[in-house]
């Protein structure tokens, strides 16, 4: 993903106090908001700012001026629409400029960089941080709470229950969501094919499929998803254990059960060239891109991958294929249905650097970016799952993206990971176990307790996947 630069400023501060109902009653604001997020973004929209301040948070204290810099992973949304925010923030706010630092794209490698960053460079005033890693921020001291008494919304009546829960740790709220996520299920649209999908179905449409397929078909297997030695394999394995209607459960103390052999049979079918496998072979070494590419390409009936796939396999947006990628076949079309069991909750989290010394500046750019306009953006032109509840139930969001419903009740129903300072060493242990199951090996009898260490912290992590 590209690093964005600083964009020029331009447009009168904004104050921050004010009266708390004016955005309500100002439709203009509204008017333009809307129009941007349509696409219409033009000298209109520079004048809308000029006249009509952005209020953002209560009280009469100043933003503190200087560069604001929030360190991110990529951008792998549509069109570049969390810059596109950064640059309506900075149109309106001059002593306050806002500019992102994009880390690489891979979960793993932005957590690593991340951490670094927070322990070498002062410079940070915000961190985009995965929802996984809002404990150990906290817990390590990088962080400044949300100050809550400041907010012109109270967070637990505009923000989805489960990504405002990972905003929190240890009784304080810690950060804002950003964007939600939630994984679904894409199937070719074929005759006789319907949701719901379990497993059971999904193996049967598949063989059908396989054994119908005529000479020159790109047709390879039944199902593909990301199974890469990453953080995409830990999703998957947890996924896989919830629709086998197993568990992994956490007690207070960090203690780790689960049925193993309930798992293993769950991991089983994911394993390319098993008696009961229909999974791509390939799927050992994708990621979202790789699987959704191999989707398009005809490779597969099914996909297990978030939504933000959605926009570009169906076209409406401006992400073309990647270079040498072949075509989708003539007839590609597609639908979108829930998974066979619950979804891995997924998305971002805003948090105040501690080393800020703007925390009033670093709080009111949160707010801004966690708003109801600027959610609406990120999911209508970026194709991000919005973390608002009103986003949800805009008649002209539903009418233009039908999957919106299937999409809010995904998020309501995932589930989340295990919430520790340690989750990353957790992840890297339990992907470990897992590649060795889809190797043609097994779960180890201990695996209780290798995981408790792991979530405890009380274990040296492993080296990183590769």
């Amino acid at each position: 993903m590209p690093t964005t630069g600083s964009p020029t400023p331009t447009g009168p501060p904004t104050s921050p106090g004010g009266d708390p109902e004016q955005p309500r009653r100002n439709t203009g604001r509204r008017r333009w908001w809307r129009a941007f997020a349509l696409g219409n973004l033009s000298g209109l929209l520079v004048a809308a700012l000029v006249v009509t301040p952005i209020l953002l948070l209560r009280g009469p204290e100043e933003l503190e001026p200087g560069e604001l810099v929030i360190l991110s992973g990529g951008d792998d949304g549509v069109g570049g629409q969390r810059n596109a925010l950064i640059e309506l923030w900075n149109a309106s706010h001059p002593r306050n400029p806002a500019r992102i630092i994009e880390l690489p794209e891979a979960s793993d490698g932005q957590h690593a960089q991340m951490v670094n960053w927070a322990q070498t460079n002062p410079e940070i005033d915000v961190f985009n941080l995965d929802v996984t890693w809002t404990a150990e921020f906290a817990s390590t001291d990088r962080l400044r709470p949300i100050v809550e008494s400041r907010l012109l919304d109270k967070p637990d009546e505009v923000f989805l229950k489960n990504p405002l829960s990972t905003c929190r740790y240890d009784g304080k709220l810690w950060a804002m969501p950003f964007n939600t996520d939630a994984g679904l299920l894409f199937y070719r649209r074929e005759p006789g094919l319907r949701p719901p999908f379990d497993w059971s179905a999904i193996t049967s449409a598949s063989g059908r499929a396989l054994a119908a397929r005529p000479p020159g078909s790109p047709l390879e297997a039944g199902y593909t998803s990301q199974l890469d030695s990453y953080e995409g394999l830990t999703v998957n394995a947890l996924e896989a254990l919830w629709a086998a209607g197993g568990e992994l459960h956490v007690d207070r103390d960090g203690q780790v059960s689960v049925d193993r052999d309930r798992w293993t049979g769950a991991l089983r079918p994911l394993t390319p060239g098993a008696a009961s496998s229909v999974v791509l072979p390939d799927a050992l070494n994708q990621d979202e891109n790789r699987s959704r590419e191999a989707f398009r390409a005809g490779k597969v009936m099914f996909m297990r991958n978030w939504p933000v796939a959605y926009r570009s396999l169906s076209g409406t947006d401006a992400t073309p294929a990647p270079a040498g990628a072949p075509p989708p076949p003539a007839s590609f079309q597609f639908d979108v249905t829930a998974l066979p069991g619950p979804s891995v909750l997924g998305g971002q989290n805003l948090a105040i650097a501690k080393q800020t010394g703007q925390p009033r500046a670093a709080q009111a750019l949160i707010a801004f970016l966690t708003g109801e306009q600027s959610q609406r953006i990120l999911f209508q032109r970026g194709g991000f799952a919005a973390t608002r509840t009103v986003v949800y139930a805009d008649e002209a969001i539903n009418q233009q993206y039908p999957y919106v419903k299937l999409l809010l009740d995904a998020v309501n129903g995932a589930r989340l990971r295990p919430v520790s300072p340690y989750y990353v060493n957790f992840s890297l242990v339990l992907r470990g176990h897992v590649r060795a199951v889809l190797d043609g090996g097994d779960l180890p009898a201990d695996l209780d307790e290798r995981l408790t260490q792991a979530l405890r912290g009380l274990t040296p992590p492993p080296p990183p996947d590769d």
